[in-house]
């Protein structure tokens, strides 16, 4: 893959997988190039092992809340998981190498609590190869500018149309061209944009299959075939060409 020009990332985090050498292995084995979290992924490592139990309850017992705890548990994997990728943040000059942590989705739909728990975030995990991801709503992307800004590195999460990543694309290039302007590097300001495939699938074709009937018509089985699991895969080969116009100008 990496002789492909491609970077993989896994979508996946747990405690066992750093302390029983299962990420170290990906990364010198297998080309793993960063790893992302949320906290769908996190309440799932947690409640179903036993890794985390005396570490939490060490955390009650100094009277923390649950989101303290957890926020406590997260910070701790992912400063782990950023040491082990560091050698591929180091060795890419900055591109890959990253871990993903993510703020609280209860901001989605607040920009200025977005912007303080980013930084807060930030700061804890302490990494440089470390990416705090923020969500495309209309709320999120005044955010996500102002944090690259900032020079902090931002995982932009939560794209299905065209219309956001190019709302996305255009919040970077504004957040660098300020930081250029006012002297600041912007070598090392880091941004991904996740654009979403699967739900889209989802949805897409659940509605697909509401319109065709189910008499076994010849016809429309074949237009079943042709465009059933289509659409995400198209959608995503438009973000791609949407994305080699912006970046190929002279911003």
């Amino acid at each position: 893959l990496i002789n492909c020009g491609q970077s993989y990332w896994l979508d996946n985090l747990t405690r066992a997988k750093i302390t029983g050498g299962e990420l170290e292995r990906r990364v010198r084995e297998e080309g793993l190039r960063g790893v992302t979290t949320n906290p769908t992924i996190f309440n799932k490592a947690i409640s179903t092992s036993n890794d985390y139990d005396s570490q939490m309850l060490n955390l009650f017992e100094q009277q923390k809340s649950a989101y303290e705890v957890y926020e406590q548990l997260a910070v701790q994997d992912v400063q782990n998981a950023c040491d082990i990728l560091r050698k591929v943040y180091d060795e890419s000059d900055g591109v890959d190498g990253f871990v993903s942590l993510e703020v609280s989705p209860k901001l989605a739909h607040d920009t200025e609590g977005t912007m303080i728990e980013a930084r807060r975030l930030f700061a804890e995990v302490g990494r440089t190869n470390s990416f705090i991801k923020i969500p495309a709503t209309e709320e999120g992307i005044p955010a996500i500018e102002e944090m690259l800004y900032e020079g902090i590195n931002i995982n932009v999460t939560l794209i299905f149309s065209l219309k956001t990543y190019k709302a996305v694309a255009e919040a970077y290039i504004r957040a660098l061209e300020r930081r250029f302007a006012q002297g600041k590097p912007i070598n090392r300001v880091r941004s991904v944009a996740s654009f979403f495939l699967s739900r889209i699938d989802t949805l897409v074709d659940k509605l697909l299959s509401e319109r065709f009937s189910t008499d076994g018509n010849t016809d429309e089985s074949l237009i079943r075939t042709n465009v059933m699991g289509a659409a995400a895969i198209a959608n995503a080969r438009q973000a791609y060409q949407t994305f080699k116009r912006i970046f190929e100008g002279d911003r």
